[in-house]
């Protein structure tokens, strides 16, 4: 497949990343480490004046410019309020650069140590700058980045799957059942008593590093949403162990940004509809090989089987009693 079918990056070549590179004046003396990235491609390395960078080039057809743009924009404002994002560097007034049928980006390269999900003094750190990001993103709503809805993560995902060669024969019927019912549940669940504020959308643990205090990096998924997205993903373990991580990021958040507590019923629905989405997304990504390579488990017909099995636990993880805030909120 070509790089204009939107799955394949065969045509970026070392030469490639090289020139286009040097088309902004920016030379590399070292080699491109592919960093570890499956939606775009991400190259760390050392140019000639001493610096070391990371550069971005993003899968085509997945976003216009004008969605990266926002990205970028929104990466930029959030920096200027001095909040600990990685943001793209501007030459000559752009940040996004297009070069032979590519757009890339280049940011400095900001290390540090894995974030510490059961460290509650670094939970701490990340509930108050997710409410700084929060009171930022709640200016103005993205315009042209979407906005989290049923469509985008379980409709357009069935469609998918349904289509899709990986599920074995013998699985199709309790796989589809299954799943119809769960999208049925998630959608009487799903309820837009929120504002919509811009997000960072994809914060899990794995998109924050640690280096005196937190760093938000990867942005590629931001969006419109309710704020409990920005959230929900860094809460594991046991339900006492959710409500007081749920507690130590909200007493933090809450010193710059108000929450609404109806937010927290959105929690097991939001999984459910990463759940559904992430399926979807890899069977649609399966011609990139990047992706075989990464996932090998995904054409495996156990993998589908456990996910007949993990449709039933999230049925059953709806009819749960939400996650909700401690006596003081």
């Amino acid at each position: 497949m070509t790089q204009q079918d939107g799955f394949s990056f065969s045509d970026l070549t070392p030469d490639l990343l090289l020139d286009a590179l040097d088309s902004i004046g920016v030379r590399a003396e070292s080699g491109l480490l592919a960093l570890n990235s499956y939606e775009n491609r991400v190259y760390q390395f050392s140019a000639e004046d001493g610096a070391r960078y990371v550069t971005k080039f993003y899968r085509p057809q997945r976003w216009s410019d004008a969605q990266i743009q926002e990205e970028h924009d929104f990466s930029q404002e959030l920096a200027a309020q001095e909040i600990p994002v990685a943001a793209p560097i501007v030459y000559d007034g752009q940040s996004l650069h297009h070069f032979q049928g590519h757009r890339f980006a280049l940011f400095p390269s900001l290390g540090g140590r894995q974030f510490e999900v059961d460290n509650y003094d670094h939970l701490e750190w990340v509930g108050r700058f997710l409410g700084r990001i929060h009171q930022v993103g709640q200016r103005q709503p993205f315009r042209h980045r979407p906005t989290i809805s049923l469509t985008e993560y379980l409709e357009q995902p069935r469609a998918l799957l349904e289509n899709s060669p990986f599920i074995p024969d013998h699985l199709k019927a309790a796989f589809f059942a299954d799943l119809d019912r769960l999208i049925g549940e998630l959608s009487q669940r799903w309820h837009t008593d929120w504002q919509p504020l811009r997000l960072h959308g994809d914060c899990h643990p794995g998109n924050i590093l640690w280096r005196d205090g937190p760093l938000f990096v990867d942005l590629d998924d931001a969006r419109n949403g309710p704020a409990v997205q920005d959230l929900w993903m860094l809460l594991s373990g046991e339900r006492s162990e959710q409500l007081a991580q749920l507690d130590t990021l909200l007493e933090a958040y809450s010193e710059f940004a108000d929450f609404n507590p109806k937010e927290l019923q959105l929690i097991e629905p939001l999984r459910g509809l990463r759940m559904v989405y992430y399926m979807a997304w890899l069977a649609k990504r399966w011609q990139d090989p990047a992706f075989p390579r990464a996932f090998p488990w995904f054409a495996d017909g156990k993998y589908w089987e456990g996910q007949v099995l993990a449709f039933k636990e999230q049925l059953a993880a709806l009819n749960e009693p939400p996650l909700q805030l401690m006596p003081q909120w």
